[in-house]
């Protein structure tokens, strides 16, 4: 009983900080530009240091490196998903179907999640996943859905750029190669990087709370809900296949199956205005994964802790 209190009073706890963000926006305290402020202080200094900072205490093992390619390999699931359910749509459809289907916010989402209920295993192993969902996320899924858009191939350059300008993609990949050759950064640069990195939960979940935005027109609404019960749908299957059937460690299992039930990537958006889709309706499912993951994953907890 005790389990169960903690569990919800965290996840209520967590709920109430993006409740807060939302708040304050509406009242004036926040304005929309603040969104970005608050966004680079989690991309550039917060994420980055609980990375190295999780990373810092944990011991590689072969089966966290999979996780990796699990991240690519159920992206590329995704968007082959959304291209066959769109075979009789526009050419737009489909494109805004692959980038709107696909992708994990995990950085942002998740790992806030992970880096309070489980642990550094757990961290590390989301923390791995999302390094394969970024190539896909900030890179690939773009290039592919631009093909399909008949907007040509972007070139491999922007899309190695594009990556290799995420400080939590470089975290990811220096700290993985650290610990794989079992070289230990110095005390006060680990030390450092808890004391920031404690903050990265509480400043994702309100900047989500600060860029929190509904606009929707009727007649998206069904689009909207059709397209989120099959990514959920979707989803569950997946939580329930990584819990019960990856041969890893609990935790990693419990990881895996919290990062199935996540919302779509945050970059959804921004990609499908480049490309000349409803980017209003975009928006929307963005918000509204964030309120459904919030669900899913408080009562996921509930289920594997």
């Amino acid at each position: 009983m005790e389990g169960l209190v903690s569990v919800l009073a965290r996840a209520a706890a967590f709920v109430l900080i993006i409740v807060t963000g939302y708040l304050l926006k509406k009242k004036g305290f926040f304005h929309p530009e603040d969104f970005k402020l608050v966004s680079q202080m989690v991309i550039r200094i917060t994420l980055p240091c609980a990375i190295i900072s999780n990373f810092s205490r944990l011991s590689m093992e072969n089966s966290l490196l999979f996780m990796c390619m699990l991240g690519l390999i159920t992206n590329v699931f995704m968007i082959a998903v959304g291209y066959s359910v769109s075979l009789r749509d526009s050419r737009q459809g489909r494109v805004f179907n692959m980038i709107n289907l696909s992708g994990y916010n995990v950085g942002n989402f998740t790992l806030p999640f992970v880096q309070s209920f489980l642990g550094p295993v757990g961290f590390a192993a989301t923390s791995l996943f999302d390094a394969g969902n970024a190539v896909m996320c900030t890179g690939i899924t773009y290039t592919v859905a631009s093909i399909a858009a008949g907007k040509g191939s972007p070139s491999l350059k922007n899309v190695a750029k594009s990556l290799f300008s995420s400080l939590p993609f470089d975290a990811y990949v220096i700290m993985t190669i650290l610990a794989i050759l079992k070289i230990s950064l110095p005390e006060v640069v680990v030390s450092y990087a808890q004391t920031v990195g404690n903050a990265n939960a509480f400043l994702a979940l309100l900047m989500l709370g600060i860029g929190f935005e509904i606009r929707l027109r009727k007649e998206q609404t069904a689009r909207l809900f059709r397209l989120l019960a099959l990514r959920y749908g979707i989803g569950l299957l997946m939580a329930v296949a990584a819990y019960k059937l990856l041969p890893f460690r609990l935790e990693i299992r419990q990881a895996m199956a919290l990062v199935a039930l996540g919302p779509v990537s945050s970059v959804g958006p921004a990609f499908t205005e480049r490309l000349g889709g409803d980017v209003e309706l975009a928006s929307a499912v963005n918000s509204i994964s964030i309120v459904t993951s919030i669900v899913l994953i408080t009562c996921a907890l509930l289920i594997l802790l």
